[in-house]
């Protein structure tokens, strides 16, 4: 269970260490959905990862806290990984109550940073430049501020004016459905990310009131509250308003995975990647792509696939956690899963690799071909529907169309060794455990139970017979049948 003791951090810490708290403890129910709404995916990460990686890249994982409620062990189970700490908001009694769950893990810091788990597109320049301002403001709250193309359902942001010229300090945050006159002409939005001076906001938060339509404590009224002590709240827009958006239905997750993957594909062509139609494709934001390979239409790459240079991955090909080498040729509609393929490597089409496949140098897997927990040496081949279980394939090997390696009896699975030069038949079964030794060849329909020697020829079949005419008789005899 998330927990807040061991999230503290050391209270001497100097006074410009900043922490950032996550709010992360709400429901899905907009989203119609059981499940927290932050471990919802876009991009091949759960929403709140995504703001997770973001923090990360502006302060240490330790000076991080996600403030977790529903199904809070789950949360905390899938964001584990990154370092990060939990505080647990038992009950959600909203963002200004989160934070007062969170008191004692902050308060030694001299400023927090307040992040949504549900606004995914946050980037660390944004984060570092609200802190940055934040500072330089002097300011007891700092609110960030985007101007998107529609701002219904925001709040709204009015800031002050000085003869005549609008200032960076915040009059007044007005919601939607308060908006009067004129008012409701304001394009700038209050994003709900929020810079603290830690001092005022623990000595001024116990002034929250749950006084409104949801008897919810907001986190918002803190820049009245701190206007009216005379403290300084001010306000900074963010450059790009997409970096704000929240999610609170299917069709926002749709359209924010949308715009991350088309981010994500932008940068790869920056970085000299060719991405043909890249609306077609799906490439997480964890994947790497080395310069001069080429993606063709209709191409996903899940996970954190890693793809070296010169490669080409063709149309309909679905790589999940893989690490391609460089001048790797992928042909159409091959299905790949936390496998290895090494430089100059040529797969399908309509190859199967499934998890702990290692396809080595200029080897070839070729159609129908699946492979699993397999290693296959290098410049070895095996080309036309084939299964490879369970094996080690030495290098120089050619595995002929239709041969299976046997390596499952129902309790427990076992290896096949196939050595450096072996020539397999076609349509031959390795019942394993066997070993075929180097430089060994198996005849064309075999059946092999026992180890080869090398350089030896097995052959496991039933002995051929001829009869001779005994075709025509049989003809000559269905015809008589038949008057």
């Amino acid at each position: 269970m998330a927990n807040q003791s061991s999230a503290s951090p050391d209270h001497e810490q100097p006074d410009h260490m900043f922490a950032i708290a996550i709010l992360a403890a709400g429901k899905g129910t907009r989203l119609k959905s059981r499940h927290p709404k932050v471990l919802h995916e876009i991009g091949g990460r759960p929403l709140l990862a995504h703001v997770v990686a973001a923090a990360r890249r502006v302060v240490p994982p330790q000076n991080i806290f996600a403030i977790i409620g529903h199904e809070a062990e789950r949360v905390e189970a899938a964001l584990r990984p990154t370092g990060i700490n939990f505080v647990l908001q038992a009950e959600q009694l909203g963002t200004g109550h989160a934070i007062m769950q969170a008191r004692g893990a902050l308060q030694g810091f001299a400023h927090v940073l307040v992040l949504s788990g549900d606004v995914p597109l946050i980037q660390a320049q944004t984060i570092e430049r609200l802190l940055d301002f934040h500072i330089d403001s002097d300011a007891a709250m700092t609110v960030l501020t985007a101007r998107p193309e529609d701002p219904t359902g925001y709040g709204r942001i009015f800031r002050r004016t000085l003869h005549g010229r609008t200032t960076d300090e915040l009059e007044r945050i007005v919601e939607q459905k308060s908006l009067t006159g004129e008012e409701g002409e304001q394009q700038e939005i209050n994003s709900g990310i929020y810079a603290f001076a830690t001092r005022p906001l623990f000595k001024h938060i116990d002034r929250l009131t749950t006084e409104n339509a949801a008897r919810e404590f907001y986190l918002t009224d803190m820049a009245a509250i701190l206007g009216a002590a005379g403290e300084r709240v001010m306000a900074l827009a963010a450059d790009d308003s997409n970096e704000v958006l929240g999610i609170n239905n299917r069709m926002e997750l749709a359209e924010l995975d949308a715009k991350l993957r088309a981010k994500k594909a932008h940068e790869l062509m920056a970085a000299g990647v060719t991405i043909f139609r890249p609306g077609t494709c799906d490439i997480d934001a964890d994947v790497e792509i080395g310069a001069d390979t080429v993606i063709e239409p209709f191409v996903q790459l899940i996970g954190k696939t890693k793809i070296g240079e010169d490669c080409r991955i063709r149309s309909y090909s679905v790589i999940t956690n893989c690490e391609i080498g460089d001048g790797v040729l992928i042909k159409p509609g091959c299905i790949m899963e936390d496998s290895v393929i090494r430089n100059g490597a040529e797969l399908g089409p309509y190859s199967h690799l499934r998890p702990g496949s290692d396809i080595g140098e200029r080897a070839h897997i070729g159609n129908f071909v699946e492979t699993k927990k397999t290693r296959i040496g290098k410049g070895s081949k095996a080309n036309h529907l084939t299964y490879l279980g369970n094996a080690e394939v030495g290098e120089g090997v050619n595995v002929g169309a239709g041969t299976i390696t046997c390596n499952y009896d129902g309790v427990g699975k076992y290896p096949t060794f196939i050595e450096d030069g072996v020539f397999v038949g076609s349509d031959t079964t390795l019942v394993a455990p066997v070993r075929l030794g180097r430089g060994s060849y198996v005849g064309a329909g075999s059946c092999i139970t026992e180890d080869v020697p090398e350089d030896a020829l097995a052959i496991g079949r039933g002995r051929q017979v001829n009869k001779p005419g005994w075709a025509a008789e049989r003809r000559a005899e269905q015809q008589k049948s038949t008057k």
